[in-house]
């Protein structure tokens, strides 16, 4: 999500065009990194209604049942709101309102305005018995409400009283600047001067919920059940229309914190950015509920927002992108890593990462190659031991891919200690191995050998370890020659090949010309083969990869626009027309990872220049996602351009806690939906992806909704985001971080 505006404006500033001698070059430093540290609530004792914080971080909580206070929690390990006894004849009083004046904390019951601030000096009785609202002026004058009534006092002397002539009181606040308070009733917005006391209407209305003072005292927000709507001050009127184009349109609370207007809902809090649009903290990735009560500002510049269900304290830690990398490489490394696989965490009861365990998966070969990847070049731009440790641990996983099962130059989709394919009674994937106590998953797909191949590539080139780089070069000859061999296809155990991994021109070209799977595994396998050739120097893959560009038109499908890629036309059969019923995202992955050797790896300078450009025609079709990982495959292709803003933009924004909480977007009025479409774009804007669901490179970044599964399991962000950051930083397109 966008941050608070200094910050925002450095983060901008900090993005360096060089075209003179090649890409952008972002320098990395300080951005505002938001999370949340949630505190849930026994909702059968506690009904929470206010919250404030002192000078000290202390954070208290109204309840109809009393005070309450935080306990325990921290980021990803939520604390709890329990009764408060700190201060123990404090539950004899009537608390009935709680407010933080001048950093204090400062209470409001039946008979008077308190606190245990200023040697608990502060003692000033009022006359409204049923007082529930209250505001702090000047030199501890105080503006106290029942809804009917209202009493304006100072050490304990009442010096006005009255009431709203045609409304009920619903809020009250202080604007000093001016020495006045404002009140807010269901339909009208008053002012009473603190020195002439005079009570004057300011502005009609209906549906008022909540209001706040803002912009530097120079504005009122005003929540209704449907929208908001500004008014000025200065000049006494409304600005212009009730806005209703928001996340949320039934406002329940308003407050500016550091600078930035925070509203509550009954979805979630939002915030208004500088320009003119809404950060959304939704779900449990930021609150314990939806529903909020209030907002305030919170200890060491974090916000409030108070729900039914608990406290969400936000919070906005500066830090460069190559801090929440080592934050991200520690996730992986402490939570993630089954067997040197780059796994997901799943079995979470709620979020609690204790609950969990370690799946695996169809595609581990896949997620750990692009992990690997973004070590390898971690460990090429920064040298680092511990990167390179990563590399070889991943890199034996990756190798026992190969060796797990029986089937020469084969790699398994996974392994796994015996029992487990009795557990999940998939005998089609699960295979016995011939080494004791162990199974291999079969059906390998031609997305896990595109990532071998990336990896093995990258590894060979860019780490000069003797034995991992004869490792990756035997690992590429290895799955390599088995296609090779085979005719260009994948045979999995049955000797049959497997349902995906076909690069055969009998296979490839029975696509018609617009469905993506003709383009793709042509680029592929094209990539595939320069790869090995580059490092075996094997006369056999460069001849095959020549065959099949030049006479198989292998070259001329991967040249086709991605303008022309569609549904297949209605003479296709069925297969055809099934592969293109919407744009395929995890094609997009594939393509992207094969662009590493396609382009690296060219056999001349002729070819390099026409794969440049078809990564180039694939970008432009991706840039409405702004993908943070295609955007920086790009720029091995050093072009002028590649969207750097958005690649940064996707790193910073990314949230820092990866668990799969329950998403909602679809609700929102400030987003502009489109129709349904191949590319199944949902927006004509791509959301933040902190407001989205957590997902890897082959998700739809369009999806505006996850249903089912809340907290239930943790991605890793060895794929997601290690690898465009750490390609990022080996390419030269974001800096180390800057002083």
């Amino acid at each position: 999500m966008q941050k608070p505006f200094l910050l925002l404006l450095l983060s901008l500033t900090t993005s360096i065009y060089t075209r003179a001698q090649g890409p952008a070059v972002h320098k990395d430093k300080p951005f505002l990194q938001d999370f949340s540290v949630k505190y849930y609530a026994d909702t059968t004792q506690s009904s929470l209604l206010q919250v404030a914080a002192d000078r000290n971080g202390v954070v208290q909580m109204l309840a109809k049942e009393g005070l309450r206070h935080t306990y325990d929690g921290q980021f990803l390990y939520p604390g709890k709101v329990v009764p408060d006894r700190n201060y123990r004849y404090m539950k004899d009083k009537q608390i009935s309102g709680l407010i933080s004046y001048e950093n204090q904390l400062v209470y409001l019951t039946d008979q008077v305005v308190f606190s245990n601030a200023w040697a608990g000096t502060l003692f000033s009785k009022h006359n409204l018995p049923k007082a529930r609202r209250f505001a702090g002026g000047r030199d501890f004058m105080f503006l106290v409400s029942d809804g009917e009534s209202l009493e304006l006092i100072k050490d304990s002397k009442s010096l006005w009283n009255g009431k709203l002539p045609d409304d009920v009181v619903t809020d009250v606040a202080f604007q000093g600047n001016a020495n006045q308070f404002w009140i807010l009733g269901k339909k009208s917005l008053y002012k009473l001067g603190a020195q002439d006391k005079k009570l004057t209407k300011a502005l009609s209305g209906s549906d008022f919920t909540a209001f706040g003072i803002a912009s530097k005292e120079r504005s009122i927000f005003i929540g209704t059940g449907d929208g908001y709507l500004v008014f000025d001050i200065s000049t006494g009127k409304q600005t212009g229309n009730i806005l209703r184009k928001l996340p949320a349109t039934r406002i329940t609370a308003v407050q500016e914190v550091n600078g930035k207007v925070w509203f509550g809902s009954d979805l979630g809090a939002f915030a208004l950015r500088t320009d003119g649009r809404y950060d959304y903290y939704f779900g449990e990735r930021w609150l314990p509920g939806n529903v909020v009560t209030d907002i305030q500002k919170g200890p060491k510049n974090s916000v409030l927002v108070l729900t039914t269900k608990g406290l969400g304290q936000i919070q906005f830690k500066p830090m460069t992108l190559e801090a929440k990398a080592l934050l991200f490489e520690d996730q992986v490394r402490q939570r993630h890593i089954r067997n040197g696989f780059n796994s997901q965490l799943v079995g979470l009861m709620h979020g609690d990462l204790s609950t969990g365990y370690m799946e695996d998966s169809d595609n581990d070969g896949l997620w750990t190659a692009m992990y690997l990847g973004g070590e390898i070049f971690r460990y090429a731009a920064t040298k680092d031991p511990e990167a390179l440790q990563n590399c070889r641990e991943s890199m034996d996983a990756m190798e026992r891919l190969y060796t797990v099962n029986p089937v020469a130059g084969f790699p398994a989709r996974s392994f796994e200690r015996s029992g487990h394919i009795n557990e999940l009674h998939d005998i089609e994937r699960w295979q016995h191995s011939p080494e004791k106590e162990w199974d291999w998953k079969a059906t390998t797909s031609s997305d896990e050998v595109i990532g071998h191949i990336f990896a093995f590539g990258a590894a060979a080139e860019l780490i000069g370890d003797p034995k991992i780089k004869k490792q990756a070069i035997m690992l590429i000859d290895t799955v390599m020659s088995h296609i090779v061999k085979n005719n260009m296809y994948l045979i999995d155990y049955d000797g049959k090949p497997t349902q995906w991994g076909k690069w055969h021109p009998d296979y490839v070209n029975s696509f018609p010309t617009n469905v993506g799977d003709r383009k793709l595994n042509s680029s592929n396998i094209v990539a595939m083969l320069q790869t090995a050739y580059h490092f075996t120097k094997k006369e056999k893959y460069k001849a095959k990869a020549m065959e099949l560009m030049t006479k198989h038109g292998y070259l001329e499908n991967m040249m086709r626009p991605m303008s022309v890629i569609g549904r297949a036309p209605e003479d296709a059969d069925e297969h055809a027309k099934h592969m293109s019923d919407g744009w395929n995202h995890s094609d997009d992955e594939m393509y992207f990872l094969g662009y590493w050797g396609l382009y690296r790896y060219a056999f001349n300078d002729t070819l390099k220049t026409k794969y440049k450009q078809q990564i180039l025609d694939h970008w432009q079709a991706e840039r409405p996602e702004k993908e943070g990982a295609w955007n920086i495959f790009t720029a091995i292709t050093s072009p002028k351009e590649f969207d750097l803003n958005e690649a940064v933009w996707y790193l910073q924004e990314h949230p820092i806690d990866l668990i799969d909480w329950v998403i909602k977007n679809s609700h929102r009025k400030d987003i502009e939906k489109l129709e349904p479409n191949f590319r199944k774009q949902t927006t004509k804007e791509v959301l933040p992806p902190d407001e989205r669901q957590i997902q890897r490179h082959n998700g739809n970044m369009f999806s505006l909704d996850r249903n089912g599964g809340n907290g239930a399991s943790e991605h890793s962000a060895g794929d997601i985001w290690l690898l465009p950051y750490w390609m990022g930083r080996y390419l030269g397109v974001i800096s180390a971080p800057q002083k």
